[in-house]
């Protein structure tokens, strides 16, 4: 898989993740849980923004950006538009760094050793395949808490 793809399939996935929240009906409804799910849809959401901000933007990307794990699961009544705001620049970001990453640097080793050493492009697959797991959790939270 190239960076092109991934930047496709992340943009669609991001796009999703706007219509999802903004479908809850009841803002409040962001920071509840049901069925088991220990966190909430809002903060699941800034837990997306934080991971590909903090692993494809300030590592690939010398972004700059500081991430406040704590606080993406910690954190309760952020604005969904604030959310859907840093969505908005989670895909600028993705946009400007993705395609830096070519098919050499997609073979080298990730910079950052957190699951053991393996190459960038399996772990943009793995930032994918979680994204993709928790924003089924956020569809799946909008249709118990809202009907």
């Amino acid at each position: 898989m190239d960076s092109k793809a991934l930047e496709m399939l992340f943009e669609r996935d991001l796009f999703k993740l706007k219509e999802e929240l903004s479908s809850f009906e009841n803002e409040e409804n962001l920071w509840k849980t049901a069925g088991g799910i220990s966190n909430s849809s809002g903060n699941l959401a800034m837990h997306l923004i934080g991971n590909l901000n903090h692993f494809i933007g300030a590592t690939l990307g010398n972004t700059g950006y500081v991430r406040n794990r704590e606080f993406e699961f910690a954190g309760k009544n952020v604005a969904r538009e604030q959310i859907l705001k840093s969505i908005d620049e989670t895909i600028i970001m993705l946009k400007q760094v993705l395609p830096k990453v070519d098919s050499t640097e997609m073979t080298k080793d990730f910079p950052l050793n957190f699951q053991g050493q393996h190459p960038t492009g399996h772990y943009l697959l793995h930032f994918y395949g979680h994204f993709t797991y928790h924003l089924g959790q956020i569809n799946y939270l909008r249709r118990v808490l809202e009907g």
